[in-house]
């Protein structure tokens, strides 16, 4: 299926055209928050259809990515454009704990929840047999970092690129839920370009994901 249609962005008519301009010609630069949200009716839900939590989480943050054009620009360097993609997809990756390596996954995203669901069980039983590494930007252009750091539930986390470096596609890494007094909490991390994101937008990343929560887990 190939979903990455995009539209060219004229800069005249943007309405962040002012802080593009500083942020790519003079203070180059990213914006990365990490913020704990509430996870509680996700897991609830998660054991009573039997269905695994992390898919489910997946497809919620695919969900949010997908509901604002914010979320799915991107920059072609080669023409010097700003694009707005149809639709972004989440590379996932899948860990072996004997090699300490990891295979990326690329999961479309799909609005019907089961579809997504069936697929990205498939994708990951699928990258445990291939166990490449199979990374493929250039013939996976609208896709964002989806990246689950089972270990620790941590308090903070940083995605450093290269100074300068025009790359707008979000970065969203998340940690293990805890329980803190009668409810579970899970640091999330986004990371996105100055240039297309502030701070108002990725915090609405995080107010979206517990809005969806609350409404995916009603079902």
């Amino acid at each position: 299926m190939n979903n990455s249609h995009y539209t060219v962005i004229d800069l005249d008519d943007y309405y962040r055209k002012g802080p593009y301009k500083r942020f790519t010609e003079i203070a180059k630069c990213s914006v990365s928050i990490t913020h704990k949200i509430d996870v509680t009716p996700l897991i609830e839900y998660s054991k009573r259809t039997g269905t695994k939590f992390y898919i489910n989480f997946l497809y919620l943050l695919a969900k949010v990515m997908n509901s604002r054009d914010d979320y799915k620009m991107a920059y072609l360097w080669r023409e010097d454009k700003l694009v707005l993609f149809d639709q972004i997809n989440p590379c996932q990756y899948v860990f072996h704990n004997d090699t300490e390596t990891c295979t990326p996954v690329y999961t479309i995203y799909y609005p019907e929840y089961s579809h997504f669901y069936e697929d990205c069980v498939k994708d990951i039983d699928d990258a445990k047999a291939t166990r490449q590494y199979g990374f493929d930007m250039i013939n996976h252009p609208n896709w964002f970092d989806a990246s689950y750091i089972s270990w620790i539930s941590y308090d903070s986390l940083n995605i450093e690129l290269p100074d300068g470096h025009l790359y707008f596609q979000p970065i969203v890494n998340w940690g293990k839920y805890r329980q803190e007094g009668d409810r579970y909490l899970m640091p999330v991390s986004v990371r996105m370009n100055h240039a297309v994101a502030d701070g108002y937008l990725i915090s609405k990343v995080f107010l979206l994901l517990e809005a969806e929560i609350l409404q995916f887990a009603k079902s």
